[in-house]
């Protein structure tokens, strides 16, 4: 195993923007068009900030921040702007001539403040950007006015996908996380961006990460590092409980990954901390921690005696895996691979315990099924790992890309369907079970391009990503009305992206769209080998120009990385030096 050196993987804040591309180019757009502005909303950490500061770079522009200690101090967020005590008509008569004005922290602003944006939003002549968190503190009214008046457009920030955090953390550390690390962070930190980077920096100081099955990937194992950081970020949720709820925090932390059931708790503790949204129950009766930072800080607390003590064992976890297993082969079978909780299993890999390669092909199957190829491919390592000649584990490590069904096990449905997926239906019409699959068999057949659109939408309902975008695909070769292959296609990328890099016949013909030219020009030279240095001296350009022309291209062809551009575009002849 290698360990990295600390200091070359510590990443250096502020990380490279990525992810928001196209929450970014809505700002921007709310900025130069019609409107005056827009309020951005969503939970602390996910990246307000960042979003609006990217939103305005290099544009000319006034700043107000609010502060939890300045709420009763009239306009204290426009001191800097405003010359000693003013009446709420002549601030407002000084900022009118302020064409872009930001104000961040806009939920905590004195009530002066508050009405001073709100009466900039009606008067129109300067342009705002407001960020506001929500899901804490009560948003001054005149803030929330903004957007319920209909003063100003609202984007309410979701969390980060997954796929989306892979990019934040290979843009980051500068090295692609392996897949099972990149999901392990994402449902760790649940969106919150800054947690993701204090987390990522303190396993990189303590020497956490090493180095993964490829050689541009990293990785972790082992257990969360309950920081200061931590702590800070979810802690206060556990404070100030009744002695029975923090009994029954303890009694969950220490039973994870497993539940505990409800007649095993004191009923009136888990309605108190169902309330306060700390516990999920669901209709089986079975209870667990709804945030997972919550049961490290509980155990570190508890001490590590009794964490040795009261921990589960490995062989614990012995049926609730095998539940796991019988649950992800029951959605295989019933052609439904739509997203489904496994967190044993990732419990069992997080901490570098062996995985029974049984489950491990499984898993490696179901993730494969749904498109994401390079998690698929690493659940198959964890099982080799445990079983080096397990054949299905091996299977799953091969190449993804569909078979001929002369090839195939013809009882295998999914075998059979790699006849459509290679643009060959004919073959296996009437072979298929009724349902999703067969019905864009039909489709292809017929070369109706509306059906195939219905088909590749029913795929993608049933969690089929990978499939679904092969289907979008060929229905922009069978569409006759431009507009409608050019919705297709635009489809299929848009699910390309999702699947990991994955290459097969149908999405070879895709012709990336959506760039601009300096963009197309870019990407076609990254994908014919060279680096952001050689690019930005043939086009006369600074290395970060084209950086972030890389990173805006990124998020349209559905590619995180170089290695995947090739498949996606024609790269030029580029001569040698």
């Amino acid at each position: 195993m290698t360990t990295y050196e600390p200091d070359p993987w510590t990443p250096q804040p502020p990380w490279p923007f990525t992810g928001r591309e196209d929450e970014l180019d809505l700002v921007r757009r709310c900025l130069t068009g019609g409107r005056h502005g827009i309020v951005v909303t969503g939970p602390p950490g996910h990246g307000k900030t960042r979003l609006g500061t990217e939103a305005v770079r290099g544009a000319g522009c006034a700043r107000a921040t609010g502060t939890p200690g300045t709420r009763r101090l009239d306009f204290a967020a426009f001191a800097h702007l405003l010359p000693g005590e003013v009446s709420l008509h002549h601030a407002v008569r000084l900022l009118s001539g302020v064409r872009l004005l930001v104000v961040d922290d806009a939920h905590l602003l004195d009530d002066a403040s508050a009405a001073l944006v709100h009466q900039l939003a009606v008067h129109g002549r300067t342009r705002l950007v407001v960020i506001a968190a929500d899901g804490g503190a009560p948003v001054p009214a005149a803030v929330s006015r903004l957007w319920t008046g209909e003063l100003l457009p609202r984007l309410a920030l979701e969390p980060l996908p997954r796929e989306e955090t892979a990019r934040m953390l290979t843009a980051g550390m500068g090295r692609t996380p392996e897949p099972l690390t990149a999901g392990r962070l994402h449902r760790l930190c649940g969106g919150d961006l800054r947690l993701l980077r204090e987390l990522v920096g303190e396993l990189s100081e303590r020497g956490l990460l090493t180095q993964g099955c490829e050689a541009d990937e990293w990785t972790w194992r082992g257990p969360v590092p309950v920081t200061a950081a931590v702590r800070e970020r979810v802690g206060p949720a556990l404070e100030g409980r009744t002695p029975g709820e923090r009994d029954c925090l303890e009694r969950l932390a220490f039973a994870e990954p497993l539940p505990l059931r409800l007649d095993d708790l004191d009923l009136d503790a888990v309605e108190g901390l169902e309330g306060g949204r700390l516990v999920q129950v669901d209709d089986e009766g079975a209870v667990r921690l709804a945030h997972p930072l919550h049961g490290p800080v509980l155990r570190t607390a508890a001490g590590r005696l009794r964490a040795r003590r009261a921990a589960p064992t490995p062989e614990d976890c012995g049926p609730a895996l095998a539940a796991e297993r019988a649950a992800l082969a029951r959605r295989i079978e019933e052609a439904d691979v739509r997203d489904l909780p496994t967190p044993v299993g990732e419990w069992l890999a997080g901490e570098g315990v062996p995985v029974p390669a049984g489950y491990a092909a499984v898993r490696a199957r179901f993730a494969r099924l749904r498109g994401q190829v390079r998690e698929a491919a690493a659940w198959a390592r964890e099982g080799v790992r445990e079983t080096p000649d397990d054949p299905a584990c091996r299977a799953e490590l091969a190449p993804p890309v569909p078979r001929s069904p002369r090839t195939s096990a013809h009882d295998d449905p999914y075998a059979r369907y790699d006849a459509v997926r290679l643009g060959r239906p004919q073959r296996v019409l009437g072979r298929l079970p009724h349902g999703v699959f067969a019905r864009h068999a039909d489709a292809l057949a017929r070369g109706d391009g509306p059906a195939l659109d219905r088909a590749a939408e029913a795929l993608r309902q049933r969690g089929f990503l990978l499939f679904a975008a092969e289907a979008y695909a060929q229905a922009a070769h069978a569409h006759r009305a431009p507009g409608a292959a050019r919705t297709s296609r635009n489809r299929a990328l848009a699910l390309a992206r999702r699947c990991q890099g994955a290459r097969t016949p149908a999405l070879s013909g895709l012709v990336p769209g959506g760039l601009t030219a300096r963009q197309r020009q870019i990407v076609a030279l990254a994908a014919a080998g060279l680096t952001n240095r050689q690019i930005a001296e043939r086009l006369t350009l600074s290395v970060r120009t084209v950086g972030n022309h890389l990173y805006s291209a990124y998020a349209r062809l559905g590619s995180s990385d170089r290695e995947q551009l090739p498949w996606l575009v024609e790269p030029p002849a580029v001569k040698s030096a």
